[in-house]
């Protein structure tokens, strides 16, 4: 009987989890994988203050968890550091929030924002997650994939052209990415107006061309970070 692979999915706020791999995720939890997804922050607190901004924090919260059970994974684990001031926290104490849930979960494979992104907490989770998997001896991380997220990462000006999103592998979502838009829809209130990428018919047009690209109806991509 094949053991079950163990995936982690370290998103700097919620809604980066579907936006970034949420037909991945399906997939994995169809193949009966387990999938444990961490935040890092509560992705509202930086535009509101108040009962206001609690009451936004609450709801941002329990759509990640209706996510989690739609897609058929674990609850999250919700951490809140700094809403889109995670450089306003010492590195350490992110790299160590990351090892903790690594040592404790103990995944296969991680998913994580790509390293060059234009939002600053994107750029420091996936810092401090390759930080935290560094390839010593009793480490199980096999595999880092970095995800892209529609209207942050294809914003990176880089005139150089050394650290834009070139994706290198692709996850053929065309059997689960209905369950993603209905999952995008319970993040309603974080999704715009066509044609702003985030919204639903744009991650739609993004997933076809990623299909596109690999010969397939739909699909996600991703940069291969490291495989061992």
């Amino acid at each position: 009987m094949l053991r079950k692979k163990k995936i982690m999915v370290f998103a700097a706020h919620p809604d980066d989890e579907v936006l970034g791999c949420g037909g991945t995720i399906a997939m994995h939890a169809k193949k009966k994988d387990i999938v444990q997804i961490v935040f890092f922050t509560d992705g509202e607190s930086a535009r509101f203050k108040g009962k206001k901004n609690q009451k936004k924090i609450d709801s941002r919260k329990n759509s990640a968890i209706k996510v989690s059970k739609l897609l058929k994974v674990k609850i999250p684990i919700f951490n809140y550091f700094p809403d889109n001031q995670l450089d306003t926290v010492a590195f350490l104490k992110v790299v160590k929030f990351v090892e903790k849930n690594i040592n404790k979960f103990k995944p296969d494979t991680i998913y994580t924002h790509f390293p060059h992104d234009l939002n600053i907490d994107h750029r420091i989770v996936s810092k401090a997650v390759v930080t935290a998997c560094r390839p010593q001896k009793k480490s199980g991380v096999k595999n880092i994939l970095f995800f892209e997220i529609p209207s942050s990462t294809e914003w990176k000006i880089d005139f150089k052209k050394r650290n834009l999103f070139s994706p290198n592998w692709f996850q053929n979502i065309s059997s689960t990415n209905k369950i993603k838009m209905k999952a995008l829809k319970i993040y309603k209130k974080e999704l715009r107006k066509w044609p702003h990428p985030r919204s639903i018919k744009g991650v739609e047009s993004l997933a076809k061309w990623r299909g596109a690209t690999a010969g397939y109806h739909f699909a996600e991509a991703f940069v291969l970070g490291r495989k061992i």
